[in-house]
């Protein structure tokens, strides 16, 4: 009796599951959640950029709103806090046409590589320096201002007697080592250097700031001289900006190459790409220095569960043949650059009837998905593309009920049917020892 009732209390708290396939029932405007954390080790999180598209038209550049960008070590621990850019301000003007020629204008920039360049930043109290390439169309309708500035504010604040500021120029075709010390990713770069505020920790990571103000000369003059009213002229010691006032064309600098981005957007059900990549729309990128290469923390689809669901997804996932995220861990790492990483995602959804629980309690979804990736040379900038596809069919899982009462039943059974099989068992036992009496007495006689 003991073993039956056993197998009957196993076969009760056992949790069984009925499986259908069926077609989508997702409604027309219904959207998915994509959850993601991806370490990229070179690429800045000045110029990362969050994008997601998708086949009926939807294009949504540089997401911000929930998405965050840490700067982050080679070895992938954080290195500072997070990371504020912000959009970078669409520019009014790009730099000028000069009539004079090169000649006429004169060299107002001091050329700057990796042999002076500490020289100048611990001489000066503010170093501006242009960073730009020169196969770039935006570093060339930059030059004349940044020259024609250049010899202005030589002019005001001569180089010799005056050592609050100093503007020039690298060439990061020439000075690569220079440039990627600095975490330049996009050209043309204008930092500003303060004496004391720069190259405050070890590792090679920097305090100081970029600018993204308008490139005319004019609006570069006013930039400058706004720096130089923070400086008491009657001391050089380095002082941070203390005016005040926000300036939407001056932020701080990525203090490193490498960036983690994380968070969530929220997609259409239909066929979509999430991309990756360095965007500007008012500098270049050299495609032949770019890597894309990327370590994935995360990356799931749908929405987070309450703890509640949580336990019960942990209660019955034993019983479910679903897979696992497949990207979430994985790295995808090339030596090369130039190189586009494609990621194609096959998404089916999951709907779980869970017996414990009423309407939305007894009620989850989650998505499973099967993942492919390659890597392919490209010329254009590379990428980390995410595409993905839902399937038009979706799977049911419904746990199968089972009625107290009828356990209650069954165990009953069990024990009547134990007595019952016990009396009949007593009485044949009974019966044949009266018979093997009658049998011994008859002898006797």
């Amino acid at each position: 009796m003991i073993f039956l009732f056993g197998m009957e209390l196993n076969n009760y708290l056992t949790v069984s599951t009925t499986t259908n396939v069926v077609v989508d029932r997702s409604q027309d405007g219904d959207h998915l959640r994509i959850d993601f954390n991806i370490s990229f080790l070179a690429l800045s999180c000045e110029f990362a950029s969050v994008d997601v598209s998708d086949v009926l038209g939807m294009n949504r550049l540089n997401i911000t709103k929930t998405v965050r960008k840490f700067p982050i070590s080679p070895d992938m621990k954080l290195a500072g806090p997070e990371f504020h850019p912000g959009p970078i301000p669409g520019l009014s003007n790009h730099g000028e046409q000069e009539n004079e020629s090169d000649d006429e204008l004169g060299e107002g920039a001091v050329n700057m590589n990796a042999k002076n360049f500490d020289k100048y930043a611990h001489e000066y109290t503010i170093l501006v320096v242009n960073f730009f390439a020169p196969w770039c169309a935006w570093s060339n309708r930059l030059k004349p201002s940044w020259e024609k500035a250049s010899k202005i504010m030589r002019e005001r604040y001569h180089p010799e007697l005056d050592k609050r500021i100093l503007l020039g120029k690298v060439d990061c075709t020439q000075e690569p080592d220079l440039c990627r010390r600095h975490h330049i990713q996009g050209y043309p770069s204008i930092r500003i250097f303060r004496k004391g505020n720069d190259v405050r920790e070890s590792h090679g990571h920097h305090e100081h700031e970029s600018y993204y103000g308008d490139r005319d000369s004019d609006s570069l003059v006013t930039a400058m001289e706004a720096l130089v009213t923070t400086i008491p002229s009657e001391t050089h010691l380095a002082l941070e900006d203390k005016s005040g006032t926000a300036n939407a064309t001056k932020r701080p600098a990525p203090k490193t190459g490498a960036c983690r981005i994380e968070g969530f957007v929220r997609v259409k059900k239909v066929p979509g790409n999430l991309i990756i990549s360095a965007h500007s729309g008012s500098h270049s990128f050299d495609a032949t220095t770019m890597n894309m290469s990327h370590v994935i923390s995360l990356f799931t689809f749908g929405k987070r569960l309450s703890w509640k669901m949580l336990k019960e997804v942990n209660r019955l996932t034993p019983y479910l043949t679903v897979g696992t995220d497949r990207l979430t861990g994985k790295p995808y790492i090339t030596d090369h650059e130039n190189v586009t990483i494609d990621h194609y995602l096959q998404v089916v959804k999951t709907e779980l009837l869970s017996s414990k629980g009423g309407g939305s309690e007894g009620f989850f979804e989650q998505y499973d998905y099967t993942a492919h990736s390659s890597m392919m040379q490209t010329a254009d900038v590379p990428v980390a593309k995410f595409h993905f596809e839902l399937s038009p069919m979706q799977v049911v899982v419904t746990e199968n009920s089972k009625s107290f009462s009828h356990f209650i039943t069954n165990v009953c059974a069990i024990i009547g049917g134990v007595f019952t099989v016990a009396g009949i068992i007593d009485s044949m036992f009974h019966n044949t020892m009266q018979m093997l009496k009658k049998i011994e007495l008859g002898k006797q006689m």
